[in-house]
């Protein structure tokens, strides 16, 4: 499915640096935008609307077969199986929205089609379905990869230094306290940064997705802003309507737990491929783009990278060019490692491993002894 078959970029064992650990190099880079786009074939710049939607419907075809089963098929299951079927659909459901939710996250890139009416129209929908404010979220999103790296004005899981960390820290600071911030945050933590920028950058008021005239938007997206909120309230209405004429534990069943499991990965995905104990971060003094674009890491989360659309063993691609397909994005991982060297960052610890290590290694980021504008994950508090 997609280009480059079952081969997944993170597991090309022969070019993985033998210490994932080992920090990246935060200097001034030898090569330029220009010379990485250089070394990437013509051709993966160039999106596809047929071969776009053809995921699309891929995607929706998959979800629909799953809920055709579920709702035709469960209950006729003599007990206890009918009882775990269940747990199997919502995850087969869940990785499969993901999916969905990430080809809406190409659509808010402009890296769906050549039109941006037919990438914002595709976006709304199915970012709207899966109550997320689509174009509330393409615009911080799109400030995500203008700062990335920058502990002032990156938009989404900025670390603190450790003085600025909560007093209650050093409470949780241990494997009871990491299982219960790593559940909260793998529930909570999308709409709680949607509506209360919880991780998210800093401002001087209050910062919420769904509010036009919040800090996080200018005059000429306010706009688009309620238009974001009547997808997300036209959904919700859909949603009651539904919980009324099925009853609220089938609307839970069907839909509810796959779409805690979206918010959980979406979160997680996120989290993994900026938190890393080898990546930098940087103050006002030394951050620039590049850098902070190169500050990401490529994960491996088996055959899900492909359920996916290889948004994980992707990402420092994605961050250079954004508006690069998924479909592409394999091939041109390939092309730019040799040219990036040791700029290239790629851990192939499972997922649920780096997760757990990621949440006791990176508690908060501070310069080396005599280091300036450069920080880094510590977690002795």
């Amino acid at each position: 499915m997609g280009a480059g078959g079952r081969m997944s970029a993170a597991t090309t064992k022969t070019e993985d640096k033998k210490n994932p650990l080992e920090r990246v190099p935060y200097s001034k880079p030898p090569f330029t935008v220009g010379d990485i786009k250089k070394a990437i074939p013509p051709h993966c710049f160039k999106r596809s609307l047929l071969r776009s939607f053809s995921y699309v419907v891929y995607d929706l075809t998959l979800v629909s077969l799953f809920y055709y089963i579920a709702t035709t098929y469960f209950h006729l299951l003599p007990s206890p199986y009918n009882y775990l079927a269940w747990p199997v659909y919502w995850i087969f459901q869940g990785c499969v929205c993901t999916g969905v939710w990430v080809i809406a996250h190409e659509c808010g890139h402009h890296a769906f089609s050549d039109y941006q009416w037919v990438d914002d129209t595709v976006g709304l929908i199915l970012h709207s379905a899966l109550l997320v404010p689509y174009f509330s979220w393409k615009y911080s999103h799109r400030r995500h990869h203008s700062n990335t790296g920058s502990l002032e004005r990156d938009e989404v899981f900025v670390p603190k230094p450790k003085s600025k960390m909560a007093w209650y820290s050093k409470y949780l600071n241990n494997p009871p306290g990491r299982v219960i911030t790593l559940t909260t945050t793998l529930t909570l933590g999308w709409p709680l940064y949607l509506a209360f920028n919880v991780s998210g950058r800093p401002y001087d008021r209050f910062a919420c997705h769904y509010d036009p005239y919040g800090p996080i938007y200018n005059d000429r997206e306010r706009l688009q802003i309620y238009i974001s909120d009547v997808g997300v309230i036209a959904t919700s209405y859909l949603l009651y309507r539904v919980a009324m004429a099925k009853g609220l534990a089938w609307l839970i069943c069907i839909y509810g737990v796959p779409l805690l499991i979206v918010n959980g990965f979406l979160v997680l995905i996120t989290y993994l491929q900026h938190t890393h104990p080898s990546l930098p971060h940087y103050d006002s003094s030394e951050w620039d783009w590049l850098r902070g674009a190169l500050a990401t890491v490529d994960r491996d989360y088996g055959v899900l990278n492909k359920v996916f659309h290889n948004i994980t063993d992707t990402h420092v691609a994605h961050h250079l060019f954004s508006t690069m397909p998924h479909y592409h994005a394999m091939e041109a991982t390939k092309a730019i490692k040799p040219l990036l060297g040791e700029y290239y960052q790629l851990d192939g610890t499972p997922f649920y491993k780096a997760m757990w290590r990621e949440a006791k290694e990176c508690i908060y980021v501070e310069p080396d002894e005599g280091g300036k504008g450069v920080f880094w994950y510590k977690n002795k508090l």
